[in-house]
């Protein structure tokens, strides 16, 4: 028994392994929408057991990521136009709201972070590669909502901005291309920076409606 407290955290990491590979393969469409979860390959594949498997997939139907249907089977959750619309309209508003709570309370080291931040998005290293300018685009997020000091919020968009993630990938291919996008984020930088809340969630939720317009456009091609 005395061994029992310190399995459960390790219980609980291979868990949140299984959950992060298994996110990361649905989003990048490894996983296609509609594709069947086998756990016996699965469990294979990833090295783990079948409850820190079972664990993760809760945690991703959870997230409307895969639908459990008794006695049918596991699915990777399909998408449709609806959801764009559904997932923007929520994305807007509470990307916009990270971003003005954020310029409020940028300290020396989101300061730093900024700066940095910005000075890449005027360099754009590799405007010719669009998963390098989404992932970039991802971490100009991503430094938003941890600047923003609330981790609930950060939490949630977490969830949608993966869906919406996921979404890109299906479409990658009937897309523009993303450098105007990532010359957005530098003025919302530059917002950040000059702690213009207002100006900050207006540029973020501009920039998060006009992806949503293009993914439902080349969505419908």
């Amino acid at each position: 028994m005395a061994g029992a407290p310190s399995s459960l955290p390790v219980a609980k990491l291979v868990a949140d392994r299984a959950y992060v590979e298994l996110r990361d393969r649905i989003v990048t469409l490894r996983l296609a929408p509609g594709s069947v979860l086998r756990e016996d390959d699965l469990m294979g594949e990833l090295g783990i057991g079948r409850t820190p498997l079972r664990e993760a997939v809760k945690r991703l139907a959870l997230e409307n990521l895969v639908s459990v249907q008794p006695r049918r089977g596991t699915f990777v959750s399909e998408v449709d136009a609806s959801d764009i619309e559904n997932i923007s309209e929520v994305r807007a508003e509470l990307e916009g709201f990270a971003a003005e709570l954020a310029a409020g309370r940028m300290d020396a080291v989101a300061r730093i972070a900024a700066e940095s931040l910005r000075r890449e998005a005027e360099g754009l290293s590799r405007p010719g590669d669009q998963d390098w300018l989404m992932r970039f685009d991802e971490r100009i997020h991503r430094f938003t909502w941890e600047a923003s000091g609330n981790p609930y919020l950060t939490e949630t968009l977490e969830r949608y901005f993966t869906h919406s993630l996921r979404i890109w990938y299906l479409v990658l291919e009937r897309l523009p291309g993303l450098t105007h996008a990532v010359h957005d984020q530098a003025h919302l930088l530059e917002a950040l920076l000059s702690e213009d809340g207002p100006r900050a969630r207006k540029i973020m939720r501009g920039h998060v409606l006009d992806f949503q317009r293009e993914l439902l456009a080349a969505f419908s091609r």
